[in-house]
């Protein structure tokens, strides 16, 4: 954590070793709510704000491609992730369950 957190601080991003601990919260989180199937919109949210943060701060410069450490990946999580919200998280999902 305190490596990422140099990292982020080098970025120009206050507090890395805070942001590194939200980071990784917020991707594990959305993470395991979307294999759960719970709380889709919010899972889709907290994969959605450290992917665009990671691409527009990180990646952008390198290009798209992943190989030359492009944006390629963290779009594809985005979108991902976005287009589960927007379609519907599935018939075994947690949301979709009424008792």
């Amino acid at each position: 954590m305190q490596g990422m957190g140099k990292r982020f601080e080098s970025m120009g991003m206050k507090n890395g070793v805070t942001m590194a601990f939200l980071a990784d919260l917020s991707e594990i989180g959305g993470g395991v709510l979307f294999i759960l199937g719970l709380l889709t919109p919010l899972a889709s949210l907290l994969i959605t704000i450290p992917m665009v943060v990671a691409i527009f701060k990180v990646h952008i410069k390198s290009g798209s491609f992943s190989s030359n450490g492009g944006y390629e990946f963290p779009l594809t999580k985005l979108s991902i992730a976005v287009g589960i919200d927007l379609a519907d998280p599935g018939k075994w999902a947690i949301d979709t369950f009424t008792f």
